[in-house]
């Protein structure tokens, strides 16, 4: 009967383990990673942004500071709509780019958007998404939201070339405004 004897573990195994040990919480420290691996920036606001407090489905009119009077929503974040969809039509925005691109939905039971100050009510209405949702649109426009965009009078959206397309802010007579982002 022969023996097997154990192999001794193979010279510098247990250093480029512990090298990479090393090499992963260097590299976690220096990328700001959290407990569960994710990446956040810094530096990191830890005060909620300061929204208006009208309902999702009002579109209103806010002064963007290089664009002038734009539409918003009901809580004051700048609304976009697509230069590839048809005025007048559904929006050609679905998958990743509705990901990219929120559309501006009717919440469930809401039959209908508001129109809020600025807003010219003959332009608002609505058009049905492919998923069941009703998305509001203006002067046939179909509007989304961009979200990076997360607190009022932003705008990093504005001539942004993404997703297949430009997307603009819309003036109160529901026209793009095709200038450079502010």
């Amino acid at each position: 009967m022969t023996r097997r004897r154990s192999e001794p573990p193979r010279a510098g195994a247990d250093h480029r383990s512990s090298a990479w040990v090393v090499a992963l919480l260097v590299v976690c420290a220096a990328g700001a990673c959290s407990n569960s691996g994710t990446a956040v920036k810094s530096p990191f606001s830890t005060s909620p942004p300061v929204l208006e407090h009208g309902p999702s489905e009002e579109v209103k009119v806010m002064d963007i500071n290089g664009l002038g009077p734009v539409l918003v929503d009901g809580q004051g974040i700048t609304l976009y709509m697509f230069e590839t969809d048809r005025q007048g039509s559904p929006s050609r925005c679905y998958g990743i780019c509705a990901v990219q691109w929120p559309p501006l939905t009717l919440p469930p039971g809401v039959s209908a958007p508001i129109a809020g100050p600025g807003i010219e009510a003959s332009l608002l209405g609505t058009a049905s998404r492919t998923d069941g949702t009703t998305q509001i649109t203006y002067n046939g426009w179909p509007l989304y939201l961009w979200p990076p965009d997360r607190s009022p009078g932003k705008a990093t959206g504005q001539a942004l070339t993404n997703a297949g397309g430009l997307w603009y802010v819309l003036d109160p007579a529901g026209s793009p405004v095709k200038t450079q982002s502010p």
